[in-house]
């Protein structure tokens, strides 16, 4: 790996924690309802859909219970309605291709995964989809389900700092209109258009009649593609207009796209984190958390990268230079965009599966064993800044665990920003905690036992295990990346991975939610000599240690199945 690959990664990466500071306390202002410039012109929108909805309903405040019914209720609506438009997409407009109604296991697959911020996509897109069908069904959920994961992680937040027991943690509606208008609906606007000139086509048109140099008649797919990019990585929610992802030109033509998108998928889920040390009054807790997210990145990308860099073992032992030189990329191009390389790819890759996104510029199934493990981790611990909302959650929880277990080592009171952390709380936790590896591991064994799990794998051994426990990891950290080589478009992939998707997301929030609201009941208790400080950097890296130990515990001997033995198997030059 050359100097300048590992400058551009450097590079990228701190534009984007750049822009995730003003980002943050932009966020702050507007989750707290205080004045940003912009209010003139988001008001009135806001106050138009505040009619259609009924003020009512967005100004009653809502305790945990009322916030997350409420949510889900929501959900449940747009999942039928994304659900019928699939189905019947041959009966609706916009349809030039005259594409079928999608089949309805897979139209439920997909419904569930696109409410969920997942966009697991056992279709290919411009082959299935009609351009009504992308827009209403694709594109729209895009905004909702990025804007219900942060909402509910702001009324966590609130639930750590308000002084009314618990009964007013916002209302869902106003916030979910609020994040959407002020937040996502612009900065998705703005961005298409700068992907626009960049090559991306938006277009009500299904395609354009193209004449090959052989002589044969090509029809080229297009469609709104733009509008579809931009909040598909600043909502991370990854999919793509097309099969072939981020890696299609349409989707992904230009470095300048590549730079754009790889940011737009740092930027929110890091700005998340310094939302929260501003609002609750302590940007020093902010950086805490940050530092430990930042840590767990930098700990796994080098092994991406490095392992993408070095090569094949076999490819070596056969002959050919797999070195970097002047005339030769080296390493293991096979599945990557000559024009993006292996630094590209590899530090799209990992913040696509560290910050779960879901969309890729390569395949990820063609990466080699220990790189691949690399991306397995950010999914896997679902708090390498994660995804909206749902991945600071998912930090909080580890957090709370390791308030508690610190507490009972040193002897003090298990506190987080001066609320007691007790039995409920931690009973709650657990289960939130414990569904994650469940609904990743079980259906992993059962799919490697069962006949129909097996008949979808392309390859066998190990890899083809690896196949599979990306799929479901994937789908339980609302992903949607996967081992291309696994053919997910069966009726138990398709009826399992939703199933997952399902429990993965709704659960972890409802426990969280319910923690909400106990500690928000709890009054704030002033800070003592007894108390153990959440914001150092000693608590910063035992709030690591709790992450990576309880990682390494529960997903390591699955690893050690897959990624892991592939990598011992290649290098000992043995072929499956």
């Amino acid at each position: 790996m050359t100097l300048q690959s590992w400058l551009q990664i450097g590079l990228t990466l701190l534009i984007g924690f750049l822009i995730s500071i003003p980002a943050g306390r932009y966020l702050a202002r507007v989750v707290t309802d205080q004045k940003t410039l912009p209010d003139r012109l988001f008001d009135p929108i806001d106050n138009l859909i505040y009619r259609l909805i009924g003020r009512r309903l967005c100004s009653q405040a809502m305790d945990w219970k009322a916030y997350t019914l409420h949510m889900l209720a929501t959900n449940l609506v747009m999942a039928l309605i994304i659900f019928l438009i699939l189905v019947f997409q041959d009966h609706l407009p916009l349809n030039p291709q005259r594409f079928a109604g999608m089949e309805p296991m897979l139209a439920f697959n997909t419904a569930v995964s696109f409410i969920t911020n997942t966009d697991w996509q056992d279709y290919g897109g411009e082959t299935t989809l009609s351009i009504f069908s992308q827009m209403a069904a694709i594109t729209f959920p895009m905004f909702t389900s990025a804007t219900t994961g942060f909402v509910v992680a702001m009324a966590f937040i609130r639930a750590l700092t308000v002084k009314d027991g618990g009964a007013n943690l916002g209302n869902f509606y106003r916030d979910l209109i609020r994040f959407t208008t002020r937040v996502l609906m612009p900065a998705s606007f703005v961005l298409a258009l700068l992907i626009m000139q960049q090559g991306e086509p938006q277009t009500l048109a299904a395609g354009v009649a193209a004449h090959t140099v052989q002589g044969a008649d090509q029809t080229i797919a297009l469609g709104p593609v733009a509008s579809l990019e931009t909040i598909k990585h600043l909502g991370t929610n990854g999919g793509g207009f097309f099969n072939a992802n981020a890696a299609h030109p349409f989707e992904n033509p230009t470095p300048i796209t590549n730079l754009v998108q790889t940011l737009l998928m740092i930027a929110l889920p890091s700005a998340i984190v310094l939302c929260f040390g501003e609002m609750i009054g302590n940007r020093r807790q902010g950086w805490v958390l940050y530092g430990v997210m930042v840590a767990l990145l930098l700990l796994f990308l080098p092994v991406v990268i490095v392992s993408e860099q070095a090569g094949t073992p076999l490819l070596a032992k056969a002959g050919i230079e797999t070195a970097a030189s002047p005339t030769q990329p080296g390493g293991n191009m096979e599945g990557k965009e000559v024009r993006f390389g292996i630094a590209q790819s590899g530090l799209f890759a990992d913040v696509t599966t560290g910050f779960t996104t879901g969309s890729v510029n390569s395949m990820h199934d063609s990466f080699t064993p220990l790189a691949g493990m690399g991306l397995f981790v950010g999914m896997m611990l679902q708090c390498v800044f994660g995804g909206k909302g749902v991945g600071f959650l998912a930090a909080l929880v580890f957090g709370i665990i390791a308030v508690f277990v610190a507490g009972l080592m040193v002897g003090r009171t298990p506190e987080f920003l001066g609320k007691k952390i007790e039995k409920p709380e931690i009973v709650l936790v657990s289960l939130a905690l414990l569904i994650h590896p469940l609904v990743i591991l079980a259906p992993s064994s059962w799919s490697m036992i069962a006949p129909y799990g097996v008949s979808s794998l392309n390859n066998a051994a190990m890899h083809g295990y690896s196949e599979v426990l990306y799929a479901f990891s994937s789908s339980a950290a609302n992903n949607g990346s996967a081992f291309a080589g696994l053919n997910g478009n069966t009726p138990w992939y398709n009826l399992a991975t939703a199933v997952v998707i399902l429990l993965g997301r709704y659960p972890p929030i409802i426990f969280m939610m319910a923690v909400a609201g106990s500690v928000a009941a709890k009054p704030t208790l002033p800070l003592t000599v007894g108390t153990l400080r959440t914001d150092t950097v000693k608590f910063g890296t035992f709030w690591l240690g709790t992450i990576l130990v309880v990682g390494a515990l529960t997903f390591f001997p699955a690893l050690v199945l897959g990624p892991i033995a592939e990598f011992y198997a290649m290098k000992g030059g043995f072929l499956f």
